[in-house]
């Protein structure tokens, strides 16, 4: 009796080892080696940064953002998009990690796992293939959402070449985007991120004085509609969002950009 009662001991502490040891191996021997420079490279004017409800911006080297503790990911994430950016270099895919700027400590990459989800990239990866820290920086958990497979590769991502095509025509732009995070969302993993009915993105050109906007709201479901079906205003971003975008800019020209769906002249 006293030798099963030994026995049994011994293997709880084996398996509680075992146990012990494959978490060390899941977090440090496979955890992402992102090799990124501590440099900002570009410059966000702060016309372009909403306002901020949560109060956590966080800026990295190629894109900002605003995160909202509450939903696991950000309210919003601006980024430049040059012609220059677009390049079709090949870079090694990194892992998803924590973001170490974000206070709270952003998402753990763990929610989306057999979600059903995609984990969305909001500054796309592929907008930033010219550099090794510029592509890494963008899979910090910070940086992404859950998004529907169908939803991601499909309208989404055809916005987001679209948005790539402005640039090669227009130089420069400047991009804010994110999921539209209202009260009740559903959420996936055991940090309950939300789950977006709708996702939003606003594209910039041109300067403080005679800037340019087009603007979208996408239901979060696969779609084949045309993207100019889901052109907006401004304003009805802000009105469901709770955001408000271009608060710094002259007062005349800001009621411009937002209450115009589509006066600005984007061809596509």
């Amino acid at each position: 009796m006293r030798k099963a009662q030994k026995d049994k001991i011994i293997y709880s502490l084996l398996l509680v080892t075992t146990v012990i040891i494959f978490w060390l191996i899941d977090q440090y021997f496979f955890a992402p080696d992102l090799q990124i420079e501590e440099r900002n490279e570009i410059a966000i004017p702060e016309y372009v940064l909403p306002l901020s409800q949560k109060k956590q911006i966080v800026k990295h080297n190629y894109y900002a953002l605003s995160y909202s503790e509450e939903h696991e990911q950000a309210e919003w994430v601006a980024y430049a998009l040059l012609r220059s950016h677009l390049t079709k270099d090949d870079r090694k895919r990194p892992y998803f990690i924590e973001d170490p700027k974000v206070r709270s400590s952003s998402a753990d990459w763990r929610n989306y796992k057999n979600s059903g989800y995609d984990r969305g990239h909001l500054c796309p990866a592929g907008d930033r293939r010219f550099s090794e820290s510029a592509y890494n920086e963008t899979f910090y958990t910070s940086n992404i959402t859950p998004m529907e497979r169908d939803f991601n590769a499909g309208i989404w991502n055809s916005l987001e070449i679209q948005v790539r095509e402005w640039a090669k025509r227009y130089d420069s732009l400047w991009v804010i985007t994110g999921g539209v995070l209202t009260e009740d969302l559903p959420g996936i993993g055991y940090e309950s991120v939300s789950v977006p009915e709708a996702f939003y993105k606003i594209i910039l050109r041109g300067t403080a004085d005679r800037p340019e906007v087009i603007a979208f709201l996408i239901p979060h479901t696969a779609s084949s509609g045309a993207l100019d079906q889901f052109r907006v205003s401004v304003d009805s971003i802000e009105k469901l969002s709770k955001l408000n975008f271009f608060e710094s800019l002259d007062d005349e020209v800001e009621r411009r950009l937002e209450s115009d769906a589509r006066d600005s002249d984007w061809r596509y």
